[in-house]
This record gives structure tokens, C-alpha cells and sequence, in this order.
């Protein structure tokens, strides 16, 4: 079974609905050369369809292709662990903030007795993050599992 094609729809008037398109296409070219499970390909598929069988324009028709391209990113990355280029560093560099820079900061405000150093605490979770990240798309890098393309929204 083979992923569909992204019907050409004429664009040129908005530079940021181009640049997701094409952003989008260039993902679906990254999956074609992959051997995935008849079901994902599927699965692929009937989002390719309601993005082609839409009739929004402009704003909306960006937001439906974020939505869409996000639901094939998760679907592939849950079932066989393939993510595009920085998927980790980029979802890391949130987590290390919030859930170990923001703890470090409060922990550090409230030895010092000082609580307004939370904010401390903010770059070093996310220098942890953007490390962890980092390991973790190399890893995915160096076992075939990282996709040519980087998503960037």
C-alpha cells in the first residue's frame, strides 16, 4: 500500500500557507520512502484525504494541516518510534523548563529563603532539556529512525 499524494492547491498569495504545505509534503515524500504497516499507511491516508477533500482557505486550511500533519507525527512516533529531525530536543526543551527547572528554581527560593529565584531555575532545566533532546534525536539518528525533514510550526 503507498501514501497518497497532496493535491496542489493554489497558494501563492499566502507565504506561511506555502511554507506549511510544503513543509507537510515534504514529510508524506519522508514516509513514501519508509516501509510502514499497511494499517499506518492507512491511517496516513485518510488524513491525506480530509486535508484534500477540504474546502477551507487561508487561516483555517493552515490550522487543518497543523492538526493533520501533528496526527501523523504522534501516530508514527507512538507506533514505530520514527520522528523528524529535533522532535526530541524541541519536546524536551518544554519538559526540562517546566518539569525540572521550575522544581530546581523553587527549591533553590526557598533554601536561600528568597522566593522569586524560581526563575533561576528556568535555564538550567532548559539547558537539561536541550541535552536530553539532543542524546535522544542522535540516538534516534543513529538507528535509522530520524526522518529527513524537521517540522517547525
Amino acid at each position: 500500500m503507498r501514501i497518497i499524494e497532496l493535491k496542489n492547491k493554489n497558494n501563492s498569495e499566502d507565504i506561511k500557507l506555502n511554507q506549511i504545505y510544503n513543509q507537510f509534503n515534504a514529510l508524506l515524500k519522508e514516509l513514501r520512502k519508509r516501509k510502514l504497516p499497511d494499517s499506518i499507511v492507512q491511517s496516513i491516508n485518510k488524513e491525506v484525504e480530509e486535508l484534500n477533500s477540504s474546502t477551507l482557505i487561508g487561516t483555517d486550511l493552515r490550522k487543518l494541516i497543523k492538526t493533520k500533519q501533528t496526527a501523523i507525527i504522534r501516530l508514527v512516533e507512538k507506533e514505530l518510534k520514527i520522528v523528524p529531525k529535533n522532535y526530541y530536543r524541541t519536546l524536551w526543551l518544554a519538559l526540562g523548563m517546566t518539569a525540572v527547572g521550575i522544581p530546581l528554581g523553587v527549591l533553590f527560593g526557598v533554601v536561600v529563603k528568597i522566593p522569586g529565584l524560581f526563575a533561576l531555575g528556568i535555564p538550567v532545566g532548559l539547558a537539561i532539556g536541550v541535552t536530553v533532546g539532543t542524546l535522544m534525536d542522535k540516538k534516534a539518528l543513529d538507528e535509522n529512525r530520524q526522518l529527513n525533514v524537521e517540522i517547525k510550526y
